[in-house]
């Protein structure tokens, strides 16, 4: 079964440079195979073993930390929770426009107490919709002005979070299929 590693903050903004051909031989030196990379900002498609999918997140974050001297949360979706998030999107059901549509991908799901705690008016008119370790957004303010930012989610939510561009759930989807 193909997995996908979602590295938050890489090659974005000229912070965190990580070269893709070292981050696939990271993967590769961890017991990784048929190890793809998708643009430049940490996006890796990749088989592994049980034992290894377990503790990948971790580890590797911990490599690039260890190789190149800065922080990099991971969040590792199968092709099958693909499938789910794309089914789940209560936005895309909606009709609404793809182009502004994203989906926050969380390392746990966080319970409903804390969800509880999001505010749905922080950024209007941008929406949100939690379905487990998904959060749909819907940014009519664009990605780079929404205050629907990782460092809120994170904090509220007590997890990591990562966010893909609709496109790119789209993409992944289909590198990691059989």
């Amino acid at each position: 079964m193909k997995h996908v590693a979602l590295l938050r903050a890489i090659n974005v903004g000229g912070k965190n440079m990580l070269p893709m051909k070292a981050l696939a031989e990271i993967f590769t030196n961890l017991g990784c195979r048929d190890v793809v990379t998708y643009i430049q900002s940490g996006n890796v498609v990749f088989s592994a073993p049980a034992a290894v999918l377990k503790k990948l997140p971790r580890t590797i974050s911990q490599k690039i930390s260890d190789d190149f001297g800065y922080q990099v949360p991971v969040v590792v979706r199968s092709h099958e929770e693909l499938i789910a998030a794309i089914r789940g999107n209560p936005f895309l059901q909606a009709g609404e426009v793809e182009k502004m549509l994203f989906v926050a991908f969380l390392s746990d799901a966080p319970s409903a107490d804390l969800v509880a705690t999001l505010d749905p008016q922080r950024s209007p008119p941008d929406r949100f919709a939690v379905a487990g370790k998904d959060i749909y957004l819907h940014l009519l303010n664009h990605a780079a002005k929404t205050k629907l930012t990782n460092t809120w989610l994170d904090s509220k939510l007590r997890t990591v979070s990562t966010v893909r561009n609709w496109a790119t759930v789209l993409k992944l989807h289909e590198m990691t299929k059989p």
